[in-house]
């Protein structure tokens, strides 16, 4: 893959199983490497756990790994979640704008609108899930 086509993260495997493994990638936000960033809050880090169906031999815990991902697998994910539910607002607040007049009311079943949607989202995880292939290599021979 070239790096115009893909998401690269270093991350430490934090567990081996049977059908892959787990691993623990430190995902910054573009403040989190300034050079200001403790005169402010805006600095963001989270720690995540990537689970990677991958053939476990040559993985063993503590291990340094790059885990890669196909960038239009991102776009992917960011339209599942941001830019289709902001569609979902947009279209109800839109129909029952026509149809209520308390904008109030308009508001806040157009909010509970997304309730459904992340539902639909958690209900198919799995079949999504699968959707999202992750590429993990030993940090050594990924450089």
């Amino acid at each position: 893959m070239s790096a115009k086509n893909e998401v690269t993260h270093t991350g430490i495997v934090k567990s081996v199983g049977s059908y892959g493994i787990t691993v623990g990638v430190v995902v910054q936000s573009g403040c989190a490497s300034c050079q200001i960033k403790g005169a402010c809050n805006m600095a963001e880090q989270a720690d995540k756990e990537l689970e990677i169906n991958c053939d476990p031999a040559g993985f063993k815990i503590g291990q340094q790994v790059k885990v890669f991902l196909k960038t239009s697998q991102g776009m992917n994910a960011l339209f599942l979640g941001y830019v289709l539910p902001f569609l979902v607002l947009l279209g109800v607040m839109i129909i029952l704008s026509n149809i209520i007049e308390d904008e109030g009311l308009v508001g806040i079943f157009s909010l509970l609108s997304l309730a459904p949607y992340y539902l639909v989202l958690f209900l198919f995880r799995k079949q999504i899930k699968k959707k999202f292939t992750y590429v993990v290599k030993p940090l050594n021979d990924s450089l």
